[in-house]
């Protein structure tokens, strides 16, 4: 009896792996600002994520940058800073890997580039340069 090939999703360690590769290949200048940045990799963004974001299917929402843009960063203003995080969603993008056909490693590149452009406050345009250069 031949052995079959079991295909499994990428765990959440696996796809943290990949977003780890991602941000290794941000370019200067915007590595030097990614040090302190955390990465988290969920199932899904929980309920109050969702309604904030204005997002009634949790499928909809692959990632999310929660912090202040590097731009809008000054000095202490009396309230502890919480570290700028950004958040994968793991059920979502293995469900737009499926949909799509787009490898795993490109759609993580292009969710984590998009979440480090919030970071940084750079437009949509900005945002497509840089993952061009990331690719």
């Amino acid at each position: 009896m031949a052995e079959q090939n079991a295909t499994y999703a990428p765990d959440a360690a696996q796809m943290e792996t990949l977003a780890r590769a991602a941000l290794a290949r941000i370019p200067a200048p915007f590595a030097a600002h990614l040090a302190d940045v955390v990465l988290v990799i969920e199932e899904f963004a929980d309920e109050e994520t969702l309604r904030d974001m204005g997002f009634e299917d949790p499928f909809e929402l692959t990632g999310l940058y929660v912090g202040r843009p590097v731009g809008e960063k000054d000095g202490f203003m009396g309230e502890l800073p919480r570290p700028d995080t950004i958040h994968l969603y793991r059920r979502p993008l293995l469900d737009e890997w499926v949909d799509t056909g787009v490898s795993l490693e490109a759609l993580i590149t292009h969710v984590v580039v998009h979440e480090v452009g919030h970071h940084f406050g750079l437009s949509d345009d900005d945002m497509h340069a840089l993952e061009d250069s990331v690719g």
